[in-house]
Formats: C-alpha cells, structure tokens, sequence
C-alpha cells in the first residue's frame, strides 16, 4: 500500500515554481594582429518577461535546460572589427526572481517586456591581449516565480486541503486518506459569476519542525512567501501525522501552524488569513467547533495546553472563519465568497495607498 501511494505521488503536481538553467555568454572573437584589428564581442543571454509563458513550458521546450549566445567575429582583411555574436533572448513568465546558483540575487523581472542580462559575451581579442579573445560568462541561475497565487492553502497534512481545492475551483488533485497527497504545489481557480477568476495553491503539508527545514520544511514555506492571501485549513476534531506523533486539537494544530511561520519570517503572520475549519460532517463536530471558537477568542487562556517553546509571541487574527465540509458542501459557497470579499478588501487597499504615495510625491514636486 505504501509503494502505491509513492507510485500516485510521483504522477501527480501540475505546477512548477522553480527551473533551474544553465546560461553561457558567447565566446569573443580573434584579433587581426597585422593590421591590428579587434575580434567581435560575445553574444550576451538576455531573459526577456512574456506573456503567457510559465516555467513548465520552458521545462518542456528546453528539456536540457542550456542556453548559449553566439561567438563573435574574428578580425579579417576584410572587417577589421569583429562583429557580435548573435545575442541568445529567452522568454521567461512574468513575476520571477533569478539568482546565482550560490543565492545570490541576479535581478527581477515583472512586467512584459522587462529584460535582463544574465551571462554576458566575452570580450575580441585586441593589442591588449595580444589578440586573443575572452570567453563568456558561464553560470547556473535559478528562475522562481515570486508570486505563484493569490491564495495559498495552509494546513497539516490531512487536513482536508485537496478535497477542499477540488470543492471551490476547477482542479482535481490528487486526494487520498493518507497523510502525504500533496509534494508540489497544485493549483486551482475559483470561477465567479461576475467572471472574476481567483486562484488558489494547495501547499504540500506542513509538519512540526518546518521552519528547521524538517519535512518539506523550507520548500513549503517558500511557496507561503508567494501567496497574498493565507486559508488556514484544520481538521475540527483534531490531527495526528502518526502513532508516533502526539494528537493535537484544532486549537493546537493553529498555534503550532502560526508558530512555524513566526520562526521561518515573521511576516508571514501579517498576511491576510481566513480559516476554514473542516469536516463538519464527522460525530461531535459542533461540540468541538464550539470548544475551539472559544478558544481562538482568548487564545493566552489556553496556551497552558501546550510547550512554552511552541507557543507562537503573537496570534494569527483571521478575517473570517467558516465551517465547511468537502463532503456535505456546508459552507463551500459561503467561504468563496469570503476569499473573494477579503481579497477585494486588499486590493482597495493597496490602490488607496498607492494614491497617497503617488499624490504625496506630487506635493513635494510643486514645493
């Protein structure tokens, strides 16, 4: 049963957030050095944002993953200087980072038609160097897509995350009664009448002890990073990874969620957060709905129920919560028009700030 679950998890994921490539700028060309001409210049790799372009088509386009510019023009009788090699341009998605393959920050590309150069041609050869040229740069780079969606599914494994994606958008990922369904992000939308589209990432699974890179650890919390918006999922009578591993209640399975994101970068927590507690359908859900609302209103009154370590220095505030089912339907409707409504909210928001800047900038150029 086990090699089976292992064989489903390798077919499923549909998204890829992270290309790693390797880029060669073109090598200079030779110098002439009877009448002392200069080779051409290398072609430089630019990465150029488009439209429509993700990282998984770049992965299939280019399955070896290498790109390279031209040579330059070595000096002739003919042309003394050396023309440049051809540059080498590759479409790559809007909103990425590009870094070094030692983590070090190349640039960002947002909008279409923003360009970087990410390996730069070498230079002819000349009197200088005795009129021989230089090779280009060559380096790895990392492309990661800086935002992958506008709502992003927090939760232990098992809590419910992929039935619920399946519930309010148009995805089908793979779900199971085994703790680990989810390895890679899986993305959904969610369709709204008036047309508006929103889309949703159900995150692999958290686990305790993420923030020191255990599990999935710093992979899932990178993909946290590059949400807006955050959907708590719990499991409302509680979860427990294994018989090895203690049970914890929904209240708990909250603490040690927001403790996590405190210890990996605290501002995680100053995101916008809903939460959906799930699995109203199963015996004593009202009594512990009931039980876990109360504490989530004096939360320091109950923080005796766990280690002082793994007590978070602040409480998630959440904007909404909602009771759902993925099995009954109860509160699926509701909750997306709450995603919606909170992500409307943000965006006035940032519109309005974006006003103030621009009209404070204004004032200070008319004094």
């Amino acid at each position: 049963m086990v090699w089976a679950g292992r064989a489903l998890l390798r077919k499923y994921g549909n998204f890829i957030d992270n290309v790693r490539v390797h880029v060669k700028g073109g090598t200079g060309g030779m110098g002439y050095p009877h009448f002392g001409g200069e080779g051409g210049r290398g072609g430089d790799v630019w990465f150029v944002a488009r439209e429509k372009i993700n990282l998984k088509s770049i992965k299939a386009r280019y399955p070896h993953k290498r790109f390279a510019a031209g040579s330059g023009a070595n000096s002739s009788v003919r042309a003394l200087k050396g023309d440049k090699g051809k540059d080498c341009e590759v479409d790559v998605p809007l909103g990425i980072t590009i870094t070094s393959d030692d983590g070090k920050k190349i640039g960002e590309l947002n909008k279409a038609g923003d360009r970087l150069l990410v390996a730069r041609g070498g230079l002819g050869g000349d009197l200088v160097t005795n009129f021989l040229p230089s090779k280009g740069q060559k380096r790895i780079v990392h492309l990661d897509l800086k935002l992958i969606a506008d709502v992003g599914l927090v939760g232990f494994p098992n809590a419910g995350k992929s039935s619920l994606l399946s519930k309010i958008s148009h995805a089908k990922p793979q779900i199971a009664d085994y703790a680990f369904t989810t390895i890679k992000p899986e993305l959904g939308k969610i369709m709204y009448p008036d047309f508006k589209q929103i889309s949703v990432a159900d995150l692999p699974g958290l686990i305790e002890g993420a923030h020191a890179n255990r599990g999935m650890g710093h992979k899932f919390l990178k993909h946290i990073e590059r949400t807006k918006q955050l959907l708590f999922v719990v499991d409302v009578s509680g979860f427990q990874l294994s018989l090895k591993t203690m049970f914890r209640t929904a209240f708990e399975t909250i603490l040690l969620l927001t403790k996590e994101l405190e210890l990996y970068d605290e501002t995680l927590q100053t995101k916008p957060a809903l939460l959906a507690v799930n699995k109203m359908d199963l015996p004593n859900a009202q009594d512990n709905l009931h039980e876990f609302m109360k504490q989530l209103q004096k939360p320091q009154d109950f923080f005796h129920l766990l280690q002082k370590e793994m007590i978070p220095q602040s409480t998630i505030e959440f904007k909404d919560i909602i009771p759902v089912s993925t099995l009954t339907g109860e509160g699926i409707e509701e909750l997306k028009t709450c995603i919606k409504n909170s992500l409307d909210e943000e965006n006035e928001k940032e519109n309005e700030d974006y006003h103030k800047k621009k009209l404070c900038i204004l004032q200070a150029l008319e004094v």
